[in-house]
């Protein structure tokens, strides 16, 4: 299991890597904003602070340059390791 912490709410959750961290923070009670569910339309996107995640698709709608800065887009990512993400509009569904 992988710890997730989402800033800068202090947000938190569990994924066991398999499930998209879209999926596993919904799951957890954490909302990530979201649309397309499928890369393309950018809404999720999020800043990686530190660890490592890995995309589920080829080339998700991010430019190398994104890439290379620590973006991702967790509705096409899985967790690699524990994460830190910056994601400012993300909330507690409680």
């Amino acid at each position: 299991m992988f710890q997730i912490r989402v800033e800068p709410k202090g947000l938190s959750f569990e994924t066991d890597g398999e499930a998209t961290l879209l999926a596993a923070a919904a799951r957890a009670g954490v909302v990530l904003p979201s649309s397309c569910r499928n890369g393309t339309c950018r809404t999720c996107i999020c800043h990686v602070r530190s660890g490592s995640a890995r995309h589920l698709i080829a080339w998700p709608g991010l430019s190398l340059e994104e890439k290379r800065d620590g973006y991702i887009l967790p509705c096409v990512a899985v967790a690699a390791s524990d994460l830190v993400l910056e994601a400012p509009a993300a909330r507690s569904s409680a």
